[in-house]
């Protein structure tokens, strides 16, 4: 009986021991992380640009003399063609001057007439000595000044005939109507601008461009569309390329014609689409996110796992960074195919399990199968 008193106490010693001895430590599970692949391609840069069609030949019209509006025949929109009449000003003071000029020409006409024939009867009364040598002479130059003031005269009243021709306006060039800057009424002063005429039958698409993307824009290629067509997309070549900022917005003004003959609305809003190369060595896009350092380096943490398993080790691998593009950089140096952690990373570890999402996984697989 004391035997078994004995054992039982040893039993029940061993069980309170081991009841309190420390567990066995679990291992660790691994950490789910946010992947992206790594696929190398040509880099591309695409830019977005808002613009508006413009005609390539627009010409403003101003009359050549200054006068009161007495008529308006043209409204914006309106088709015209060369020669026909956008406005008319009063002319009666110009018809005045015209009066005058003709009567003064007619005047000096017959002064003109009469030196003449004064000079050739002082010409024939010379032959018997009836007139001295000096009234000859002055008879000649007296013809001879009557004859330039006509001619002067001539000129001054052609001047007035076309002042008086001015005070109609005529269309310069067919096309449309784009401003009109007047009313009947007003006092117009001598050249300046009252009516725009653009030709429609040459639209250009107008942008502005910042200076720090001017280089890159001379390489692009091109294509635009209309706010009213989203999806009708058409190419346009760059025609013009101001040599100089604006002075306000300090951008570039580019101009660029469609790519063959193409009908536009002038006026309408444009969004230009750029596109370009922007380097020949194939460089991989990540999220900006997944960018970290390695002793002062730039580089990314790097998922290795085997086989079909979701679980891997995390790697620090260096990158070279060749841009960046929105919120995403452009490197080179992991291999492609590789799956690279682009949340968390500064508490990434090197080696640190982390868990691969499903869809990770068999991406990255179909990824290193068609890199291999």
């Amino acid at each position: 009986m004391k035997n078994s008193l004995s054992v039982a106490g040893a039993l029940a010693v061993a069980a309170l021991l081991s009841a309190c001895s420390p567990d066995k430590p679990h291992a660790e599970a691994p950490r789910p992380v946010r992947t992206a692949d790594v696929r190398y391609d040509a880099a591309r840069e695409a830019n977005r640009y808002a613009g508006t069609v413009q005609s390539r030949y627009e010409v403003d019209q101003a009359f050549r003399v200054g006068g009161k509006v007495a008529q308006r025949k043209v409204d914006v929109g309106q088709l015209v063609r060369e020669g026909d009449i956008l406005a008319v000003l009063d002319d009666s003071d110009y018809r005045l001057a015209e009066e005058a000029a003709r009567q003064q020409w007619s005047a000096a006409v017959t002064q003109a007439r009469q030196a003449e024939s004064d000079r050739k009867r002082l010409g024939s009364l010379k032959a018997d000595g009836s007139v001295s040598v000096a009234d000859d002479e002055h008879a000649h130059s007296g013809a001879e000044t009557s004859q330039a003031a006509e001619g002067a005269q001539a000129r001054q009243l052609e001047l007035a005939r076309n002042r008086l021709k001015y005070t109609t306006l005529r269309a310069s060039r067919g096309g449309v109507v784009t401003a009109v800057r007047f009313e009947v009424g007003q006092v117009l002063a001598e050249g300046l601008p009252v009516v725009a005429i653009a030709d429609p039958g040459a639209p250009e698409i107008v942008v502005d461009v910042p200076e720090d993307q001017l280089a890159a824009f001379k390489s692009a290629r091109f294509k635009a569309s209309l706010a009213s067509a989203p999806d009708d997309a058409f190419e346009v070549s760059l025609r013009e390329m101001s040599p100089q900022a604006a002075s306000q917005t300090r951008t570039y003004r580019a101009r660029l014609k469609p790519v063959g003959a193409r009908s536009l609305p002038l006026g309408a809003t444009a969004t230009l689409l750029t596109d370009r190369v922007m380097s020949e060595t194939p460089l991989a896009s990540l999220p900006a996110s997944a960018l970290t350092q390695a002793s002062g380096q730039p580089a990314v943490w790097v998922v290795k796992h085997a086989g079909k398993e979701p679980v891997g080790a995390v790697e620090l691998v260096r990158v070279q960074v060749h841009g960046y593009r929105n919120d995403e950089v452009l490197v080179t140096g992991p291999p492609a195919g590789e799956q690279v952690v682009t949340a968390g990373v500064q508490k990434m570890a090197p080696g640190l399990k982390v868990a691969l999402p499903d869809a990770a996984l068999a991406k990255a697989d179909s990824t290193k199968q068609a890199a291999q």
